[in-house]
């Protein structure tokens, strides 16, 4: 509960991150959270006593809809964000389609679908309630994400492995956080 404390702080401190949590919440998707580098490098640039790094390349804004399922739907969605906030790149994804790119079974939610993600620190997402409060979504919990830990999901760790060290390879992340833990054994 601590960590989580401590993230719900370290975001109500940062204006942009709560416009883009005010923006996301205002689209009133279903199951839908901001995850990975949204949260991740926040974390991350306060443990390593940086400023806040510039926003990622993208804001990965996720949901879960079987009636909408589509890359058109999302896309859509992404055109709508822009209107609204267009220096920021918008990534939309329906976690309800997402199990065919990545040759899953298919997801129950977005928080199942965030178990199947590369990484324990990054399946962490975050959203803003009608009530301006925040919620906190992270199927592994907050240790590894805290602790600066980069350790593969089970997925990842065992048939997807080579993928998981090219991502850690192509990151920069020792670079931009020279204090990160990575676990790449089997």
């Amino acid at each position: 509960m601590q960590h989580e404390a401590q993230l719900k702080t370290l975001l109500t401190q940062d204006p942009v991150r709560m416009k883009i949590l005010r923006i996301a919440r205002d689209l009133n998707l279903p199951d839908c959270w901001i995850g990975a580098g949204f949260v991740r490098s926040l974390v991350w640039d306060h443990l390593h006593q940086r400023q806040s790094s510039a926003l990622r390349a993208d804001i990965d804004i996720i949901w879960f809809d079987p009636a909408r399922a589509s890359a058109q739907v999302d896309s859509a969605l992404e055109s709508i964000l822009s209107s609204l906030c267009s220096e920021l790149n918008w990534s939309v994804k329906n976690q309800a389609r997402m199990h065919l790119r990545n040759a899953d079974a298919p997801y129950r939610s977005a928080a199942d679908a965030m178990t199947y993600w590369p990484e324990t620190a990054t399946a962490v997402a975050v959203r803003l309630d009608h009530h301006d409060e925040i919620e906190v979504l992270a199927p592994f919990g907050l240790e590894d994400l805290f602790s600066r830990v980069v350790r593969p999901t089970e997925r990842f760790r065992i048939e997807k492995q080579a993928m998981f060290l090219d991502r850690i390879r192509a990151s920069a992340w020792r670079e931009t956080w020279p204090d990160l833990i990575f676990v790449t054994e089997r």
